[in-house]
């Protein structure tokens, strides 16, 4: 399992450009990736859930990964978030 945190930089938070994006992204490996924000998780591979988190710029997310492809998918979604959130 990789897990690791991360705050929104972006002004407008996770909203449904970034939002779609991620979900693209998370659909790129077959591991697990769930996403939790103040003890609500959501399934990073479902856009509704991840919007239902309501993300706000200044939040922080804690991201875990599991499965086959988490020792590349973990980093890389770091990377993705740092570079789209």
């Amino acid at each position: 399992m990789v897990k690791f945190n991360y705050v929104i930089k972006d002004e407008l938070g996770l909203h449904a450009r970034p939002a779609g994006l991620l979900v693209k992204e998370v659909k790129n490996y077959k591991s697990k990736v769930t996403i939790e924000k103040d003890g609500k998780t959501a399934d990073a591979s479902r856009l509704i859930a991840v919007m239902g988190l309501g993300a706000k710029c200044g939040n922080n997310l804690t991201v875990t990964v599991e499965g086959e492809d988490e020792g590349t998918a973990g980093p890389a979604l770091e990377s993705f978030l740092k570079a789209n959130l």
